[in-house]
C-alpha cells in the first residue's frame, strides 16, 4: 500500500529547513505532496505560482530529488481537504524550536477535530538548519546579506530578482 503524506506551508521562500523535512519524510513515506498555501489573508513576497516554481526548481533542479515521489501543488482550502483530495491521513509539520510547538500543537489538534482520521507528524530539521526561517532569509537578502547557507541557488536568484 502506498502511503502519501501532506506537507503544507507557505514556502515564501523554501529554505534548507523545509528541505530537511522533505528529505526525512521521503524515508518514511512513498509520496510527499508539498502543499503551497494560497491563503489570501497573508502578505506573501511571492505569488503562489512563483512559490510553486521556486519550490520545483529547488527540489528538482538544484537538489535533483525524485519527481515521482514529490508533488508540488497550490491549495487554498483546509489542509484536511487537501488530505482528502490526495487520499492521505498524514500531515507533516516541521519544528525548529520549542516556540514553534505551541502553535503547531494547536494546529494539529484543530486538524484532528476536523478529521479524526488524520495524524500530524512532527519532524525536526537538522540542527544547523533549525534557526532558519523564511522571514529571516527575506530580511537578510533585502539588506544585501549572504543567504547561501539558508536556501538553494535558484531560490537565492529568485529572491535577489525580487529585491532588485
Amino acid at each position: 500500500m502506498n502511503k502519501t503524506a501532506i506537507y503544507p506551508g507557505t514556502f515564501d521562500p523554501i529554505t534548507y529547513g523545509h528541505i530537511d523535512v522533505i528529505k526525512k519524510s521521503l524515508k518514511l513515506f512513498d509520496k510527499i505532496v508539498v502543499g503551497v498555501s494560497d491563503e489570501g489573508n497573508k502578505n506573501y513576497l511571492f505569488s503562489s505560482e512563483e512559490r510553486i516554481e521556486i519550490v520545483n526548481k529547488a527540489l528538482f533542479n538544484d537538489l535533483k530529488l525524485n519527481k515521482k515521489k514529490i508533488k508540488v501543488v497550490s491549495f487554498g482550502s483546509l489542509t484536511t481537504d487537501l488530505c482528502k483530495k490526495y487520499k492521505s491521513n498524514i500531515i507533516l509539520r516541521g519544528l525548529r524550536a520549542v516556540s514553534d510547538f505551541e502553535y503547531e500543537f494547536q494546529l494539529a489538534g484543530m486538524n484532528r477535530k476536523l478529521n479524526q482520521n488524520i495524524e500530524t507528524i512532527f519532524l525536526m530539521s537538522d540542527l544547523e538548519n533549525q534557526i532558519i526561517s523564511s522571514r529571516f532569509v527575506k530580511e537578510i537578502v533585502k539588506l544585501k546579506g549572504n543567504i547561501k547557507k539558508f536556501t538553494t541557488k535558484s531560490t537565492i536568484k529568485s529572491l535577489k530578482e525580487k529585491y532588485e
